[in-house]
């Protein structure tokens, strides 16, 4: 072939290809193709329509089961295979979809294996489970009259655009989809609470929705934000601390956490040293029932606190509430989608109106045609036998009912002459004038009923969701609780598992450190930890935790104290008493540390070069001690020692200077008498929401503790206990009754026993960490308690109860005396009660009755022993 006959061909660059004849850039077939998918994965896979709340997958699903619905459960299999006349994705997602809608329990009836939301086991294979449409999805779902339609993939099929589901069904179910881009995770609501908000949006009366899960368990709302971008909520297990088999309970699940995961990471936390346990059992059946089983000296409360910071027993979630509206992808609230349904429901309720209007009205007018037709003999003109052609009989026909025109509500026409002459002779002969009378008056009052809900569309609409409500709302209680969690700090409850090791005189820590000469135990620590370092020269700072690590600075390595250091501590006092400088003055300073930088050295004398610390002591409950300081020999001194008191010294910052001890040299300081405590009593606080106590005043205010002062909780099934006031204490959900402890209380349980009759007991009880029994654990049940010391209670019959009165007021103090606990206590009456109640007393409660062997002071020292304990047994003396 001649080179000059050829054509020249264009050579694709680097970063293009050959399409069609013609050169395209790579990047603009990226780009194109990238939207195509992302905007299929974004509408037609993993995002939800507002208007029905259903994926693509999941609406095909119930159009599916509703084409071949016969009353009766179908196999999975065959559904899957109806569905994907309708998905082209493939059969796996379709089973998979439906399996999550089973689960949910709200649009389809389950038979067989389905699997286990609780431990994650999976349905069993398509063939050998079954399902069917439920009844509530018949009745909110399906209605092909106010339904749009589309050609399904390949246009052999109609399918709908989306369903005319009168109900939040998004909200009630929940979804989570990942979408180019894009996530939509939205949580499911209660479905009660749903259909009771509805009714709000339409009386115009502000509302509030908050999650409900499946698992049950807790939540906290606070940081919620309605479910808008940004929001945040906390997901807690429920718990609760069996005494009898000295374990922790675990009864309820955060919602996407099986029991498998939850076990794995409370392994791997005991693994990793963060919590302390024996074993877990998983008894998980149709309820969960995960047990911990703790070693003998675990705390019960800190180990609670330390799941919820170390395992899948709390959990976050952030919502992203994604929806497609009018084909595109948006971020709403939670309330902003409810209000939505709820106008959406109403808006069908009223095409559901009109058509039904419409249907009665063509039913009216062919009904009065039909009777007028027989009634008034224009039948009989189709017998006439002249010559006369059938087009011009229905003329005549038509013309027959001029006299009648008025009376409809259309123009009659020439199809319906035509029609009521198709009608069978047979018929003609049995037609009821008067029956048709009766029912078109039925129709008539039909359609006023119809026309009335049309003219009230909002009352219509509020009674449909309350219909809703009674019919299917049974057995659809809210199941998570929601709570207000405290924050848990995760070096406060992490496991003090390490020790301590510190060299006083290389200035090296950490838990890694080997056992030689020079190292001692200073505490026990969690790898979490900070410490607090104070050093012979008279600095200090706060440091991580370390295997091993040099704490001391340039100028100074003789560490003077070391522990664990805790943040807004405001209790640990430290006393000290330094040199200024190399011949200065002693001064003497009281000092607490409350919050400082990590890895920063503080002065805690005056700065001058050559200080020293002659006296250190840390006291965790605010000890001041009296100590003996002797001078340095001198002749000129009519003193050579003195005494001085600590708690004459004012509590003040690290940052302070101090106040001058002596200006003569001092030869040693030695302590005299061990220190008691100059802190008040602490005032505390109970916060229900969180059922915890709290020194933040939120809450109920319970008094003033300190020393060995005790906590009285009193729980609804008949149980008792004394707690210590310690902040990190937990009470059981179940409480009825949390003040401050005192030896003289009365309590006066009204119960019912289980014989069913009323009963009242008086008892006073004794401090104790056991949960003890004051009802006996035959059936009795807690109806009320009083704390006061003498009570007053009115019993009020009930008419037909056949007590000649009414009411009767009991005074309980003559009616039954103070017993033990675990006496029966005594019937009130007989007869059928309506109602108990409590009356003011007419005398006061006597004072608590004040120790006076006991001074305020010296109960402060007792009041949190094992804290004394954090500084290698017992409150640290340092004399130089």
């Amino acid at each position: 072939m001649n080179e000059d006959n050829m054509e020249e061909k264009e050579i694709p660059q680097e970063g293009e290809v050959q399409s069609g004849g013609g050169t395209v850039s790579l990047d603009g077939m990226f780009k194109d193709y990238w939207i195509d998918y992302a905007s299929d994965v974004i509408l037609d896979r993993s995002v939800p329509d507002i208007d029905d709340g259903l994926k693509p997958v999941q609406r095909r699903i119930l159009h599916a089961m509703k084409e071949t619905d016969d009353g009766r459960y179908t196999k999975v299999a065959n559904i899957v295979g109806n569905t994907m006349q309708y998905h082209p994705h493939g059969d796996a997602s379709i089973k998979d979809a439906l399996v999550n809608l089973g689960q949910k329990d709200l649009l389809i009836d389950c038979q067989g294996n389905w699997g286990n939301i609780l431990t994650g086991d999976d349905a069993a294979a398509g063939r050998y489970i079954e399902a069917r449409l439920s009844k509530f999805a018949k009745e909110v779902v399906f209605n092909p009259k106010t339904t749009q339609w589309k050609p399904s993939y390949d246009g052999r099929k109609q399918e709908p655009v989306s369903l005319p589901i009168k109900f939040p069904l998004l909200l009630a179910q929940g979804t989570k989809g990942i979408a180019v881009t894009l996530t939509s995770v939205i949580m499911p609501y209660n479905f009660c609470e749903l259909l009771e908000a509805s009714i709000k949006i339409l009386q115009n009366v502000p509302f509030e929705i908050y999650p409900d899960f499946p698992t049950g368990g807790l939540i906290d709302v606070s940081k919620y934000n309605d479910g808008a971008q940004g929001g945040r909520l906390r997901i807690r297990a429920k718990m609760h601390y069996d005494e009898k088999r000295k374990a922790i309970v675990i009864s309820e699940l955060p919602y996407t956490v099986t029991t498998d995961v939850l076990i794995d990471s409370i392994v791997k936390a005991n693994e990793k040293g963060k919590i302390k346990i024996k074993k877990v059992d998983d008894n998980t059946a149709a309820e969960v029932e995960i047990v911990v089983y703790l070693p003998g000296g675990v705390s019960p409360d800190q180990t609670i606190d330390a799941l919820y910071a170390f395992t899948s027993c709390q959990i976050s979630f952030s919502p992203q509430t994604c929806v497609i509206v009018d084909e595109k992808p948006v971020f709403m609230t939670a309330s902003d989608i409810l209000r939505h349904n709820t106008m959406r429901t109403k808006d069908l309720l009223r095409q559901e109106l009109e058509i039904q209007l419409g249907e009665l009205e063509d039913r009216w007018h062919w009904v009065s045609l039909e009777k007028i037709f027989f009634e008034k003999g224009i039948y009989k003109k189709m017998e006439k036998k002249d010559s006369s052609t059938w087009d011009e009989q229905v003329d005549e026909m038509l013309h027959a009912f001029g006299p009648y025109r008025k009376r409809f509500k259309r123009e009659i026409t020439r199809e319906d002459v035509l029609k009521l002459t198709e009608k069978p002779v047979r018929k003609i002969s049995k037609f009821d004038i008067k029956k048709a009378e009766e029912e078109i008056e039925s129709i008539e009052m039909t359609m006023d009923e119809v026309r009335n809900h049309l003219e009230h569309l909002t009352d219509y609409a509020i009674r449909y969701f309350q219909d809703i409500l009674k019919k299917y709302g049974k057995g659809r209680e809210r199941k998570t609780e929601i709570r207000s969690f405290e924050d848990i700090e995760s070096t406060q409850v992490a496991l003090a598992n390490e020790k301590l090791y510190v060299n006083y005189t290389t200035g090296f820590v950490g838990w890694g450190l080997k056992r030689e000469e020079g190292v001692e135990v200073a505490c026990e620590c969690s790898r979490l930890d900070d410490i607090i370092v104070f050093r012979k020269d008279g600095t200090m700072m706060v440091t991580k935790v370390q295997e091993k690590g040099f704490v001391g600075s340039q100028d100074c390595k003789e560490i003077l104290f070391v522990s664990v250091f805790r943040k807004r501590d405001e209790r640990t006092v430290y006393n000290m008493i330094y040199r200024d400088g190399p011949s200065g003055y002693a001064m003497v300073k009281r000092f607490s540390v409350t919050a400082i930088t990590r890895d920063r050295d503080y002065l805690l004398t005056k700065g001058t070069k050559g200080s020293k610390v002659l006296y250190f002591t840390a006291n965790p409950n605010g000890e001041a001690e009296v100590v003996t300081v002797h001078h340095v020999s001198n002749p000129k001194l009519k003193k050579v020692s003195f005494d001085f008191d600590f708690k004459t010294l004012a509590i003040k910052g690290r940052q302070s200077m101090g106040n001058i001890l002596t200006r003569n040299a001092v030869r040693s300081i030695n302590l005299k008498d061990e220190g008691v405590s100059t802190l008040s009593a602490r005032k505390i606080w109970f916060d229900e929401s969180v059922k915890r106590l709290n020194v933040n005043e939120a809450g109920r205010y319970l008094g003033e503790f300190r020393g060995t002062d005790k906590i009285l909780a009193i729980m609804q099934g008949g149980t008792y206990r004394t707690t210590t006031f310690d902040l990190a204490n937990h009470y059981d959900d179940d409480l009825v009754e949390l003040r401050k402890y005192r030896p003289d209380q009365i309590v006066t349980a009204l119960y019912r026993s289980a014989d069913g009759y009323p009963y009242l007991k008086r008892f006073t009880p004794e401090a104790t960490d056991r949960k003890t029994p004051f009802l006996d654990d035959d059936g009795s049940s807690l109806i009320d308690l009083s704390m006061d010391f003498f009570p007053r209670l009115e019993v009020v019959y009930t008419e037909d109860s056949g007590k000649k009165i009414g009411s009767e007021i009991i005074e309980v103090e003559d009616f039954i005396g103070v017993k033990s606990n675990k006496a029966k206590g005594k019937r009130i009456t007989t007869f059928a009660v309506e109602k108990f109640v409590w009356l003011a007393p007419l005398k006061a409660d006597p004072d608590p009755d004040p120790d006076p062997d006991t001074d305020p002071t010296e109960t402060e020292l007792a009041a949190e022993p094992d804290e004394r304990q954090g500084f290698a047994e017992g409150t640290q003396t340092q004399l130089f």
